[in-house]
């Protein structure tokens, strides 16, 4: 039993809407919102370009981002709500580029032993929420936010990330989970789409306490 939340995160393919309800969520609640740094990653162009060369170093990238927030969240007082987890990497894009050959081996399993090392000094979220997308769905929204270098993402990655999301989220155990489906809930435009999902929400804490 936890006498504090402290950390709540959201989890979801590209173009989900990950960023949109952390912002939401993080000014209803009063929450502290960590988002991922896209802006300045120095490998996301190089790697949606060429995802064989870079694919090892932009992982290692987002490991050390995220595991720099979960130091964080451990030694501060406040409840941070984040904008993707540790768990994404190494469980769905990680083995991802590694099935689709663009990770060796060799990376593969240096990156996988180095997130059990990590994984072992970090608690997992009190509450994760899922937000599960059809492809036509990640496609929309990724076209609708206009990121150049998410311009060359291709329907099969964004189909083989989303295996590996239902695969995880349905074998997760490590904490309570909310599970949205984005085909049907358009929390940004539709306030009683956003008061279901906040219902939600407040239903999962009040049973953390």
């Amino acid at each position: 039993m936890i006498t504090q939340l402290k950390h709540i995160a959201i989890a979801g393919n590209i173009g989900a809407g990950k960023t949109t309800l952390t912002k939401i969520l993080a000014k209803h609640f009063n929450w502290t919102p960590h988002f991922e740094d896209v802006e300045n990653n120095p490998y996301l162009n190089d790697f949606y370009n060429d995802m064989h060369r870079w694919s090892f170093n932009l992982q290692i990238f987002f490991l050390n981002s995220r595991l720099k927030q979960l130091v964080e969240i451990q030694k501060g007082d406040k409840t941070v709500i984040q904008d993707r987890t540790i768990y994404e990497d190494a469980y769905i894009f990680a083995p991802n580029l590694h099935e689709m050959g663009l990770m060796t081996k060799r990376d593969f399993e240096n990156y996988r032993n180095f997130f059990e090392t990590l994984k072992s000094m970090v608690n997992p979220p009190d509450l994760l929420i899922y937000l599960k997308a059809s492809v036509p769905t990640l496609v929309e929204q990724i076209q609708k936010r206009g990121r150049d270098y998410e311009e060359n993402i291709r329907l099969d990655y964004l189909k083989r990330l989303n295996e590996y999301y239902n695969n995880w989220l349905d074998n997760y155990k490590d904490g309570k989970l909310i599970v949205i489906n984005i085909d049907k809930t358009n929390f940004a435009e539709k306030d009683e789409d956003l008061a279901n999902v906040i219902q939600m929400i407040d239903a999962e804490i009040n049973g953390l306490f």
